[in-house]
């Protein structure tokens, strides 16, 4: 079992036919994704190795019953693509686009309120269910297939760090998830670790955290009162100069609110084993997660 996607899922393309696209839908069907389509508006009619291209979502969805969307369309047009798939009756989202205005996010956020679909992102490298599905750009073989822990992270990069370590450490996992550092997204940490605690493959959680916002916050208290599985966790920026600007436009400071150590603060609070070397954090998990 996985939680959001897994080897039915069947997912079209956004923007399939720029540069972005056609690599990661590439990367993705060699993986063993069921790519059933693209979506390029003006290029309906063509096909992207083999894989058949429409003007719109609605006649994808119509012509191939796809249930998930990646969308790779440039900034300034992505808050559009997410709304037509969400109209379009696509039950899954995941937006890898980066640099979207957060005005259109806020748009985009009270459009899907209305919408019964998910969406992962922006900003994010997306959802894989080792050796069933890979929704994303990240590097599929570097996961273990058939594991039992699961990846929550808000950074792309860390994601596959310690994906790599748990690997590394032959502690497989069973949905990795990069939810996103801009401040306004779609899934949270709570709506993934909602999913895990029900999902009878995952026993036990990773969840890496950076500064700015109280995402990490607000997922530990929800760990300490209803999660039953362990949960590892660590916070990106504990070295971070006070006052400098970091990368994800999430990562906002507010007074005392947002910094690392408050979240670390929280998490040993809710109950997280909170590993604060990010170099052992595979070894930190046997640990943790043995037995």
């Amino acid at each position: 079992m996985s939680i959001f996607v897994n080897s039915g899922t069947r997912v079209l393309v956004q923007g399939i036919t720029g540069r972005e696209g056609q690599f990661h839908t590439r990367q993705c069907v060699a993986y063993g994704t069921r790519i059933v389509a693209g979506v390029t508006p003006g290029k309906g009619g063509t096909e992207m190795d083999g894989i058949p291209v429409f003007d719109t979502v609605q006649a994808a969805v119509d012509a191939t019953a796809a249930d998930c969307s990646m969308v790779f369309v440039p900034p300034a047009y992505a808050a559009d693509a997410i709304m037509e798939a969400a109209d379009a009756g696509v039950n899954l989202i995941v937006t890898i686009t980066e640099g979207i205005p957060v005005v259109d996010m806020a748009r985009v956020k009270a459009f899907l309120a209305r919408k019964a679909c998910r969406l992962i992102g922006p900003n994010c490298p997306g959802i894989i269910s080792p050796g069933r599905c890979k929704v994303g750009i990240m590097p599929g073989d570097i996961h273990l297939p058939g594991g039992p822990v699961g990846v929550i992270s808000r950074s792309g990069t860390l994601t596959y760090e310690v994906v790599h370590q748990l690997t590394r450490q032959g502690l497989g996992q069973s949905t990795c998830i990069g939810i996103g550092g801009d401040p306004v997204s779609g899934t949270s940490f709570i709506d993934c670790l909602e999913a895990f605690e029900g999902d009878e493959e995952t026993r036990a959680v990773v969840m890496v955290g950076e500064i700015g916002g109280t995402a990490e916050e607000a997922a530990s208290e929800f760990i300490k009162t209803r999660m039953t599985k362990p949960v590892v966790g660590f916070v990106a920026g504990l070295t971070a100069p006070p006052g400098r600007r970091m990368g994800h436009a999430g990562a906002i400071i507010s007074g005392g609110s947002g910094t690392a150590q408050a979240k670390v603060a929280a998490m040993k609070a809710g109950g997280i084993h909170v590993c604060e070397n990010l170099g052992v954090l595979g070894e930190f998990c046997v640990e943790v997660f043995k037995g």
